[in-house]
């Protein structure tokens, strides 16, 4: 498995059609709703095998030293394999060479478990996506 930025078109389709899929379709989003405007000024990676995308995730900057995780994403039976971690990880120094001392990200309630054990700590509630997700602000220092 490897982690790199889509390359071609067709590889940022696929890039979007997983974000679309896990984050948006369940609860009955229109395609262009994982997308914002934010997309071109964002660092965008995916978790590759054999051709075949498992999980995408993106971090864009609020300020010179602020980063924040959006968009993550791992297909259903690739769940628990380290592949969210990997994406993770890879987001983290890629906003730290940047110049970030720090990420922030909104976690649905159910991804919680997963940041924390990647350092990142619950800072406040945040919004309800969709009337019914609820999320919390979480926050992480950067070596």
């Amino acid at each position: 498995m490897k982690v790199r930025e889509p390359k071609t078109k067709e590889e940022y389709e696929k890039y979007y059609d997983l974000r679309w899929r896990i984050l948006r379709k369940p609860w009955d989003q229109p395609k262009g709703s994982e997308k914002d405007d934010l997309e071109k000024q964002s660092i965008h990676l995916m978790a590759w095998e054999k051709g075949k995308p498992l999980g995408v995730g993106r971090v864009h900057f609020n300020s010179s030293k602020e980063a924040r995780v959006r968009y993550m994403a791992v297909e259903e039976d690739m769940r628990g394999k380290g592949v969210g971690a990997m994406i993770l990880k890879a987001l983290e120094k890629g906003a730290e060479r940047k110049g970030a001392d720090h990420i922030v990200l909104n976690a649905r309630e159910s991804a919680v478990g997963f940041y924390k054990k990647h350092g990142y700590r619950i800072v406040g509630k945040a919004h309800i996506l969709f009337g019914v997700i609820p999320h919390y602000e979480m926050r992480k220092k950067l070596q």
